[in-house]
């Protein structure tokens, strides 16, 4: 599912910011994005999105911006080193019969006169920080996703709905394949002109109820229910759920497939065929879903 969130916090007079972006897959994938002096705390950030979060590609950034103060006071003169370039530029301008002394600007733009006192920061320190700032990400990136999920719980609603309607269609019909079946074969028979006697009746009836016995569905259509009402309970369920859909939308798969290969009905195969393209495209939807 996609999202985005962002938090900032300050610490010792640095600010620190995270951001947290999340992209569609289907299962859980962390990239992580640290200053190299925070780089020890990695593994804290992924365990509080592996804690919040069960699926998609979520990115981390974190940026460290050191305040004026801080910066002012990691700078440091090299008096010595520039007290040795003021007196060679000094010579080297009497050698060249140049007038003028060096200027303040020419010596502290000399290499090394400047120095950075800049200290390694304390990571572990700087936890507590970063850690509210990722909770504000956190929040944030959950808030888009929960929205986003809304509506996609609508549109497997909806579309659970028009397979439930196909699957009705299959119970009421289901009742009349066998005599459809044993008309069929009455005509066919007809048709050859053979005359009929007691025996070959008896033989009718005992071919279409084999032909029943083989193309009941009444059990996979009582499976293929139980798996629609759990879905609509996943639907409406405040706790991950997408690897629970994925599970269900297989076994509707299952069902689906075993009605169509024993009902052996054109009516019933119509039915088949919208049930399988709605599924599809709740398996499509579904891996989307936390």
């Amino acid at each position: 599912m996609t999202g985005y969130g962002c938090g900032e916090m300050s610490h010792d007079g640095c600010k620190i910011t995270v951001e947290l972006s999340s992209v569609n897959r289907r299962q859980s994938e962390i990239s992580v994005n640290l200053p190299r002096d925070l780089d020890v705390l990695e593994a804290r950030i992924r365990d509080e999105l592996n804690r919040r979060l069960s699926r998609g590609r979520v990115s981390v950034r974190v940026t460290l911006h050191a305040g004026d103060d801080r910066r002012a006071q990691a700078v440091r003169v090299n008096r010595v080193l520039a007290a040795a370039y003021a007196r060679e530029f000094a010579l080297i301008g009497a050698e060249l019969g140049l007038e003028g002394r060096p200027t303040l600007e020419v010596v502290l733009r000399a290499p090394g006169v400047l120095e950075s006192e800049e200290d390694v920061p304390d990571a572990e320190a700087y936890w507590p920080a970063l850690s509210e700032a990722l909770a504000t990400a956190l929040k944030q990136l959950i808030q888009m996703r929960e929205k986003e999920g809304a509506h996609l719980a609508e549109d497997l609603s909806m579309r659970l709905g028009v397979m439930r309607r196909a699957a009705v269609a299959v119970r009421e019909r289901a009742p009349l394949v066998a005599e459809h079946y044993r008309r069929q074969l009455q005509d066919r028979i007809a048709a050859t002109g053979i005359v009929w006697n007691a025996e070959d009746g008896e033989r009718l009836l005992k071919e279409v109820a084999l032909f029943a016995d083989r193309s009941d569905i009444t059990e996979e259509l009582t499976r293929l229910e139980s798996h629609f009402v759990q879905f609509e309970q996943c639907l409406v369920s405040t706790e991950p759920v997408g690897r629970t859909l994925d599970f269900l939308a297989q076994e509707l798969n299952r069902e689906i497939n075993t009605i169509g290969s024993k009902a052996n009905d054109a009516a019933i195969a119509r039915e088949v065929v919208t049930l399988k393209a709605e599924l599809e495209r709740i398996r499509e939807q579904s891996q989307n879903l936390e």
